[in-house]
């Protein structure tokens, strides 16, 4: 087998997965990190051959991004340590697609995940002999505005406006650009929008966020929608988001990029929940809250984690680095109606289906014509 020149860390996360397939299809030797032993190296196989991706030229290694040296140097009596850094000395390209991403963290998880193990991933791979570059994944709501370090008072109140997912998001995306402009690490840095599911079938990976909202929307239980007629929740689909991820390490030179990657022609909020409610045939919300007002009540009564508030803004950002790139988004309308499908197919995450398993899309108790309610739906079986 063909010496990996590709690191994919976290890839059996909803990116990492999808990252990991386009960088094989695209004929690139990878590696890859997993946590859980032999038993995920299984479902990373198994997901990637049911999406017709031939795996004999990746590598799995178990890793824990929250130990130095990714636990590489530890002893492993399955894969001795000897044997894994030599499968990986000849690493070009490092990207880091691992974090935690969930709302209701305390802010010493979030810190482990998405702090000290981004540190530790940019620490791996400048120590690389043959390293071109690192691609660390981060948030389209992160502002290049917070020094590293940071004191405690302004650590302590950026944890308390944001919430510790996307504070902790904004401390290592500081972090990271600090110490590999220090230690002469090439860096670029990929800031998705909210991402959603592939642009042609609509698969799902992760149930949070916008997904929530929808989940609201198809159970009638979102009879207003916070924000104004101008809130802008991007979206990016994760097929796409994939290919600009594998062609970065060609594209960028130079010490350091960011790019920010969403598809700018995203409907306004308000317009993007009524798209999805006359696909899924349900009532769109006609009444909008300002969301400082949706702060302030309660939260039984809204239904809305306050750490979500936090991604309804008016703002704009700047996509021109990552259109320079050269690649087109699918049509934003049509990938969110798949997208919508298949989160009703899942039942929202219930009935997601483990990597590796046999059961096929449309089929069983996932299919659209059992998920959805009668006189509901205007859109036939996932195929």
């Amino acid at each position: 087998m063909q010496e990996p020149d590709t690191l994919v860390v976290g890839a059996t996360g909803f990116v990492g997965r999808w990252l990991t397939a386009e960088l094989l299809a695209r004929g690139r030797p990878v590696a890859a990190t997993v946590r859980g032993g032999p038993t995920r190296d299984a479902e990373l196989r198994a997901w990637l051959r049911e999406h017709g991706v031939d795996d004999r030229a990746l590598t799995v290694v178990p890793a824990d991004t929250t130990r130095t040296g990714l636990g590489l140097s530890e002893d492993d009596r399955l894969n001795p340590v000897r044997d894994v850094e030599d499968r990986l000395a000849s690493v070009r390209d490092v990207f880091n697609t691992a974090g935690t991403f969930r709302f209701g963290l305390s802010r010493q998880e979030a810190r482990r995940a998405n702090v000290d193990g981004a540190l530790n991933v940019l620490r791996w791979a400048g120590a690389r002999p043959h390293l071109r570059r690192l691609v660390h994944v981060s948030g389209y709501r992160v502002a290049e505005t917070l020094t590293h370090p940071a004191s405690e008072d302004r650590l302590a109140g950026l944890y308390r406006r944001y919430g510790a997912y996307e504070a902790s998001k904004r401390e290592g995306d500081a972090a990271v650009r600090a110490i590999a402009e220090k230690e002469g690490i090439p860096l670029t840095t990929v800031n998705p929008a909210t991402v959603i599911g592939h642009s042609v079938t609509g698969e799902a990976g992760q149930y949070l966020g916008l997904a929530d909202l929808v989940r609201q929307l198809w159970a009638g239980r979102l009879p207003a929608l916070p924000g104004t007629r101008r809130t802008f929740v991007p979206v990016v689909t994760v097929d796409h988001l994939a290919r600009f991820l594998a062609a970065v390490p060609e594209h960028d030179r130079g010490p350091y990029h960011a790019h920010w990657v969403l598809d700018d022609a995203t409907p306004e909020l308000p317009e993007l929940v009524a798209l999805l409610a006359r696909h899924l045939g349900v009532r769109a919300p006609r009444l909008l809250l300002p969301v400082g007002l949706v702060r302030r009540l309660p939260r039984a009564l809204t239904g809305a984690d306050p750490e979500t508030l936090t991604f309804l803004s008016e703002e704009r950002y700047d996509t021109s680095s990552a259109d320079a790139v050269g690649l087109r988004h699918p049509p934003v309308a049509d990938a969110l109606r798949r997208w919508a499908d298949r989160l009703v197919a899942d039942r929202f995450g219930q009935d997601a289906r483990p990597a590796g398993s046999t059961r096929s899309p449309g089929s069983g108790p996932t299919s659209l014509t059992t998920a959805c309610r009668p006189g509901r739906c205007r859109f036939g079986r996932l195929t």
